[in-house]
């Protein structure tokens, strides 16, 4: 939320997306001098005793907000965002026996992470998908499961289509010792995991925890260096930023881990997991509840098990031309960023952790008030 000259402007963009404004207020504050070193984050060296403390402190942070165990993880601030962690994982993971992932596909962004992995090996679907129709998650009795898998990928919540697993991971089907593989990037930080049931988990920080430029990528200690293919990129390679100095191989995106780090630690002050996750229930569920209440003019498409709680679609009347409408006029009433994403066309409110309540009651306010205007 931002206060301009004349009115609060709430920012429902799915990436990069809205922070906190004590965070950003306080990135402002250290721009020019980063506390009395003489310098600004942007100016430092990735190998100055200042950044050092400032990485070390995020991970920190993370570990301690994420209740991440103390050993068996690394965590990385890898570049590329999530993107190329999926050309990363099958290099890291299919230099042994096993040759092919194996990916659950549930929207566009688990769509992209296979299409990459086939640029190198022979990936197979646990759900085939035809058609792009990616409003739900098929009956776990349909999802056909290879043993012979080096891993089991999938995607936690799909930014683009609103498809979110509920509070857990069905674990119980992922075969025995094959590494689960989970990209988390648009609800990571607003519930709790169960690392003991993954292998890597990886997600890009511009949803919920920092300005796009990072991806926040914890792989198991047992998953580095053991099955990497010998082809693999120098910065693919998980093995060399684990033995690099600082586990920085090359020169990282030193402001963005910066801003990550201020707002990991604001999450674990305003009351980390238990008040983030009470918090985006109480807003998805003031918004789907509208929406539902008025599904003769509101409408949001995906399975009522698998709506998410961070990115909900919908749509005004199916009508592109009422939807212009809409969105041109609630971005006149400082709601910014409504459109839906270019592939799927209609509306999308992402809704964050650093979304206030306020700025949901001001867009169902909206919704109500134009609604009654354009019966």
């Amino acid at each position: 939320m931002v206060e301009s000259a004349t009115k609060k402007i709430f920012n429902f963009s799915a990436g990069p997306c809205v922070l906190p404004q004590e965070v950003l207020k306080q990135a402002q504050a250290e721009m020019l001098d980063w506390r009395g070193s003489g310098v600004s984050v942007m100016e430092m060296s990735h190998r100055s005793k200042e950044f050092i403390e400032i990485a070390e402190t995020a991970e920190r942070d993370f570990r301690e907000l994420m209740d991440l165990p103390k050993t068996g993880y690394q965590v990385f601030f890898f570049q590329g965002g999530a993107s190329m962690q999926f050309s990363a994982i099958p290099y890291n993971l299919l230099g042994g026996e096993k040759k092919f992932g194996q990916y659950l596909t549930t929207g566009a962004w688990s769509e992209s992470a296979i299409k990459e992995a086939k640029k190198i090996s022979s990936p197979v679907e646990i759900w085939p998908t035809s058609g792009g129709k990616f409003n739900t998650v098929a009956p776990s009795a349909d999802w056909q499961i290879s043993k012979e898998a080096a891993y089991f990928h999938y995607c936690d919540n799909e930014t683009i289509h609103g498809v979110e697993f509920p509070q857990e991971f069905p674990f119980d089907l992922v075969p025995e010792g094959q590494p689960l593989i989970c990209d988390m990037s648009s609800n990571f930080c607003s519930r709790p995991v169960s690392w003991d049931k993954y292998g890597v988990v990886y997600a890009g920080a511009q949803k919920n925890v920092g300005p796009a430029g990072v991806c926040i990528s914890v792989i198991r200690d047992d998953l580095i260096g053991t099955h990497m293919r010998k082809d693999t990129p120098l910065l693919f390679d998980w093995k060399q930023f684990r033995d690099a100095p600082t586990k920085m191989h090359n020169t990282p995106a030193c402001y963005p881990i910066y801003v990550a780090g201020l707002n990991l630690a604001y999450m674990k002050r305003i009351g980390g997991l238990p008040h983030l996750e009470a918090e985006a229930k109480r807003k998805s569920s003031l918004l789907y509840d509208f929406i539902d209440a008025s599904s003769e003019y509101y409408s949001n498409p995906v399975d009522v098990k698998y709506r998410s709680r961070m990115n909900i679609p919908f749509r005004v009347k199916k009508d592109d031309k009422l939807e212009a409408k809409f969105l041109k006029e609630a971005q006149e009433h400082g709601l910014i960023e409504l459109k839906g994403h270019r592939s799927v066309g209609g509306c999308r409110a992402s809704i964050y952790n650093a979304m206030p309540y306020e700025g949901v009651e001001a867009l169902v306010n909206f919704m109500k008030k134009f609604r009654d205007e354009n019966q």
